[in-house]
């Protein structure tokens, strides 16, 4: 009888060290994950971005490719529109393409490793790692981790990570404000670690072409302290390239969604016999800004020192000391923001909420 106990406890004992060998703490994660992307070479995903930021949430397509040591390709499309842009990273410089336009941005940028991104998998890690206070759980087939938020506005202030449990992918990502508001949701269907890419992926000539455009893009190219690229490129006017503008006609007045508190709208200006259709929207009150809007009729492109910022929907170049002007092209309308006095943070959020407004 005491022989039949003695087996019947190591049985029990054997049990229990089985079911616990399939289970990991945070600091075992953590190590894994260190280890995951010290040794990242490189990685597709696919998923669905949400950006709760206006009056409807609005859905993006997200295709995500990277390779070592530092070629990346990020593809968003809005569905709704069938509009995509494309930000592309190799040795030449950071692109800004929409194809669709024929348009292309050139800046010499160390993009992203100061600028991460909510669906770039080094930038997720990152933050794990970096976070001494962060939360870990675990659900059915994922760890979980909630970690401090450190993107290009300070509005977002916290993120909640699932990566699988199998190879450490990740499978949503949920970025919040300071109300715990989730502003920006992201969810991935598909992620592939070590995938192969072909030879010119990351060429910009690929990515232009391979979707559908058939004429030569425009290329505008100057580094950081605003100085011309001379690398042989030529910047042709699409009228040339195409044989004659198209002519697209007004888009009446658009106005953002998102005013700050102790702002509004001072005057609306048509600019006459503008040939790109041009109004001028100025606000006042806490801040004092303007809002250019404009449908440029040709695609030669034109750039000042700046800085890349994402805007969600886009990407914006942001340029200028005292007086800022941060400038994006979405569904072939050029916005300029310019103030003195408008925070960066306002900034992105007036530019968010002017997605899929209607012009009046």
């Amino acid at each position: 009888m005491r022989r039949i106990t003695w087996i019947a406890a190591i049985v029990m004992c054997a049990a229990i060290m089985l079911a616990g060998c399939g289970k990991k703490d945070a600091a075992a994660v953590l190590k894994d994950l260190d280890h995951v992307v010290s040794k990242l070479e490189s990685y597709q995903g696919t998923g669905t971005m949400m950006l709760h930021t206006g009056q409807q949430p609005q859905e993006y397509q997200v295709d995500v490719w990277y390779q070592n040591p530092s070629y990346y390709r990020i593809a968003l499309k809005n569905a709704k529109k069938d509009i995509t842009q494309i930000v592309l990273r190799n040795d030449e410089g950071v692109f800004v393409l929409t194809p669709s336009l024929n348009k292309s941005f050139r800046f010499q940028s160390d993009w992203p490793e100061k600028q991460g991104q909510v669906y770039l998998y080094q930038t997720l890690i990152h933050s794990i790692l970096a976070d001494s206070s962060r939360q870990f759980a675990t659900e059915k087939d994922s760890y979980v981790f909630d970690v401090a938020a450190n993107y290009q506005t300070a509005s977002l202030v916290r993120q909640k990570i699932w990566l699988s449990k199998e190879n450490y992918a990740p499978q949503q990502v949920q970025v919040s404000d300071a109300n715990a508001n989730v502003v920006v949701e992201v969810k991935f269907n598909q992620f592939e670690f070590d995938k192969k890419f072909d030879k010119d992926s990351f060429e910009m000539q690929r990515n232009m072409t391979s979707m559908n455009v058939t004429t030569l893009p425009t290329v505008s190219q100057v580094d950081e302290n605003g100085n011309p690229i001379d690398d042989g490129s030529v910047s042709i006017p699409q009228d040339q390239l195409a044989g004659k503008t198209q002519e697209l006609g007004s888009f009446g007045i658009i106005e953002p969604a998102y005013t700050p508190e102790g702002v509004k709208l001072h005057d609306t200006q048509q600019i006459k016999n503008a040939a790109d259709h041009s109004v001028l929207l100025r606000y006042s009150g806490t801040y004092n800004y303007t809002l250019r809007e404009s449908r440029p009729q040709d695609m030669e492109v034109s750039m000042t020192p700046g800085t890349l910022l994402f805007l969600g929907h886009t990407v914006g170049h942001l340029s200028g000391d005292e007086l800022k002007t941060l400038a994006w092209t979405y569904d072939g309308i050029e916005y300029r923001l310019t103030s003195a006095d408008l925070p960066q943070d306002e900034m992105i959020n007036i530019a968010a909420s002017l997605q899929d407004q209607p012009g009046k």
